[in-house]
């Protein structure tokens, strides 16, 4: 079964009330943090339960150290999935606003922890489902706790100092998520320095997706990255972004394009310019 795997709301709706199925909001706003959880008490696809990024999908932020979404630790992650009712036979579905950038970060923890079959996101997110006239729900989910054993990867993670030895190797694809003008430099919103780390893309994440904001087909995605990768081992591709999080939809897209896996720098951009020995590329 395909690692990558989209559902589309026609179909989730079909699936609703499966007692395999396990569904997760992951709506988040950087600029407003309870509007996920605000959004979610307004009305959310039915029996599905609110995973929130900095709550349950991210771990404590340590000033100067981390950045700015660190990963959860993985066994308070796997107890917050078997409280939302996740067995290792669940059938998964992620959803957010639309983008899919929260989804995927969701998919690739899941992903993390050996979850790597029946878990899909939902293409166009709660833009779509809206645009197929399905109703919402203001009904809290069922309670049952699960009995997920899922356990960390490490062969999908490279760490700062890792990464900072490989910079300059010719087998190394390293792509930035973010979007352009933050890769160059030009503007910084976020995070207190602009740039990129030596040797990046920029592959910013909201080109995988169409006009409507749906994924684009796979062979479209693997021509996107066949020219990021060019020619070099798509195992060896490295993806992050300002935090961590935009990355993974990067990850998944490559997935859903019939790559192999690469590996997410999960500390990205925030956590790169703690270290002022680590350098900084500006432009292009």
């Amino acid at each position: 079964m395909p690692l990558a795997q989209l559902i589309t709301p026609q179909q989730l709706a079909e699936r609703l009330g499966s007692p395999k199925l396990v569904i997760l909001d992951c709506r988040f706003a950087l600029e407003d943090v309870d509007y996920g959880q605000r959004s979610y008490a307004q009305g959310h696809i039915a029996g599905a339960h609110f995973a929130d990024l900095e709550r349950d999908l991210s771990g404590a932020v340590s000033k100067g150290r981390t950045g700015r979404h660190p990963l959860p630790n993985p066994q308070r992650l796997v107890e917050r999935l078997r409280e939302w009712g996740l067995d290792n036979d669940s059938e998964v579905v992620l959803y957010d606003d639309g983008p899919g950038a929260f989804a995927a970060r969701a998919w690739w923890l899941l992903v993390w922890l050996g979850k790597r079959s029946d878990v899909a996101i939902l293409d166009g997110g709660l833009k779509a489902w809206h645009a197929a006239h399905l109703p919402l729900s203001l009904d809290a989910p069922a309670r049952r706790e699960g009995t997920f054993s899922g356990e960390p990867d490490a062969s999908l993670l490279i760490d700062a100092q890792h990464l900072a030895k490989r910079l300059g190797s010719p087998d190394l694809t390293l792509i930035d998520a973010r979007a352009l003008p933050r890769f160059r430099g030009e503007v910084e919103p976020i995070d207190p320095v602009g740039g990129h780390i030596p040797g990046a893309q920029c592959a910013a994440f909201t080109e995988n997706l169409t006009a409507d904001g749906r994924f684009l087909a796979p062979e479209q995605l693997r021509q996107r990255f066949a020219e990021k990768i060019s020619g070099r081992s798509p195992e060896q591709l490295v993806a992050y972004c300002g935090s961590g999080v935009t990355a993974c939809h990067n990850l998944f897209a490559l997935a859903l394009a019939g790559y192999p896996m690469g590996r997410l720098y999960a500390g990205s951009w925030s956590e790169w310019i703690n270290d002022p020995g680590h350098g900084i590329a500006t432009g292009d």
